[in-house]
């Protein structure tokens, strides 16, 4: 009788924490990252964090994709030398089209995000509107003037229920083993 009971449990947990993982693809969610800058060189080393999220409600997951302010709800939060800087402090930000997060495939290539005289995240200098994972010193907004001093690294954050089932069913494996320690005592 005790071994169904725990069994009942068990698969209840175990269920719980599926569908909080199988409900992920479907459902359109905000999306939370946190990344970390890396600069090595130049005038600031040092290491420099922030973060982003965007709705991916307008995501495929087919070829080369991106969210910017306008179709993503893209937001920016980024701590560098003493000042945070948002989405708002993006050169082209009134234009709608940066910053943004680029995507292969579903998979993130990185961030493209200008903060005039100070720094610029992307990827290849030729394609600034293509996120990426360098990090460049600059002066002014010209790109011409930028000097790649570090990297950037980016971590997506767990959603909430995720976590919340993977505690369930953590919880309902280490309460069946005690009460199986228990009844054999």
């Amino acid at each position: 009788m005790k071994l169904s009971k725990n069994f009942g449990i068990a698969t209840f947990a175990i269920a719980i924490s599926l569908a909080a993982i199988e409900a992920k693809p479907t459902q359109a969610a905000i999306v939370n990252y946190n990344f970390a800058v890396n600069a090595t060189a130049g005038d600031n080393p040092g290491v420099y964090v922030g973060s982003f999220s965007f709705d991916d409600s307008n995501l495929n997951g087919i070829g080369e994709e991106s969210l910017d302010v306008s179709n993503g709800l893209l937001s920016v939060v980024f701590d560098y030398l003493g000042t945070q800087y948002t989405e708002l402090d993006d050169f082209d930000y009134p234009t709608g089209v940066a910053p943004l997060v680029s995507f292969q495939d579903g998979k993130l290539l990185g961030l493209s995000y200008l903060v005039e005289d100070q720094f610029f995240i992307g990827g290849d200098l030729d394609n600034p509107y293509t996120g990426g994972n360098q990090f460049y010193s600059i002066v002014s907004a010209d790109l011409l003037s930028a000097n790649e001093v570090g990297t950037v690294s980016y971590s997506k954050v767990p959603e909430p229920l995720t976590i919340f089932g993977t505690a369930i069913a953590t919880f309902v494996g280490l309460w069946s083993n005690r009460q199986k320690k228990t009844t054999h005592i």
